[in-house]
């Protein structure tokens, strides 16, 4: 793999988590008591008709295979899309990401109750890092809406990320991407009905902006990982926290403190060894094993 290839996934990468964060700001950009259902419900539309030019990537053969599993994915973030839209509502758009990036924490938790995985001593280096991390970085002092929040959505992240290997391995990303929506709308849409918030034409500009950027990284992502391997560049991810700290402190006058640099540190280090060793047993094994030719 060239050095060149590896760059420009970087690249990608790096421009895909700046997305990431401009579709989280227009979220936190929503009125004070601006109806989540109604938004949820309008953001998961628009990403849809979005994803119509692409569905010609749909394997016809299973087009709905699987589909008990993406129905409860699907499901699983919607509730986790709420629990952002709460958490970026009420939380500095810094700390709300933190706290976010709690999820592959999560996933190798749930990997090893699930699966039966094995945890490496970094591994649980790792959990019990990011843990005291993400109190560091919240301090509960008192119950806070907004954290839990926040944290619901990392673990609505990490469970559909253990979910997704049980997904037909027929299907793309963008074939699964179409499904969640397509099966998201009529929970969205019953829940906006529920809401029964009179319908705000201005919210189109804020739904459309988020699906827009949130779909535009689902696809960097996805070109920067078919030109390498995950774990050669999957610590460029990470710039999504430096982004929410320079868009928050520009953007919002949101700065940062020295607990939430540490908090932040805790959670993300980890990670990125477990990165940086994944990256080092690949290069031995390609060393040991030469591809003939």
């Amino acid at each position: 793999m060239s050095g060149k290839t590896v760059n420009s996934a970087i690249l990608l990468l790096v421009i895909g988590n700046a997305m990431a964060i401009i579709s989280d700001v227009f979220i936190k950009l929503l009125e004070p008591g601006a109806p989540i259902f109604q938004f949820a419900f309008l953001r998961c539309v628009l990403t849809l008709f979005m994803l119509l030019p692409l569905i010609g990537k749909l394997n016809r053969k299973y087009l709905f295979a699987g589909l008990k599993i993406h129905a409860c994915r699907a499901h699983i973030h919607l509730v986790g899309m709420l629990c952002m839209i709460v958490a970026l509502g009420n939380l500095p758009l810094a700390t709300a990401n933190a706290v976010f990036y709690a999820a592959p924490i999560l996933v190798m938790v749930l990997a090893a109750l699930v699966f039966g995985e094995r945890l490496t001593p970094i591994s649980v280096t790792a959990v019990f890092s990011g843990f005291l991390g993400i109190v560091l970085i919240l301090r509960p002092v008192e119950f806070d809406w907004a954290a839990i929040a926040a944290l619901g959505s990392a673990f609505t992240l990490a469970i559909n990320a253990v979910m997704v290997r049980k997904l037909p391995k027929q299907q793309s990303t963008i074939h699964k991407l179409f499904l969640n929506y397509l099966l998201i709308v009529p929970a969205a849409a019953a829940l906006a009905l529920w809401e029964g918030a009179s319908w705000d034409g201005s919210m189109l500009i804020s739904a459309s902006g988020s699906a827009l950027f949130i779909l535009g990284y689902n696809m960097t992502v996805l070109l920067a990982y078919q030109q390498v391997d995950a774990n050669q560049v999957t610590s460029a991810e990470y710039t999504g926290l430096i982004w929410a700290v320079l868009i928050g402190w520009v953007g919002f006058n949101e700065m940062p403190d020295l607990w939430f640099a540490v908090g932040s540190a805790m959670i993300v280090v980890p990670l990125i060894l477990i990165g940086l060793r994944s990256r080092q047993r690949s290069h031995q094994v390609l060393q040991a094993h030469p591809a003939n030719g």
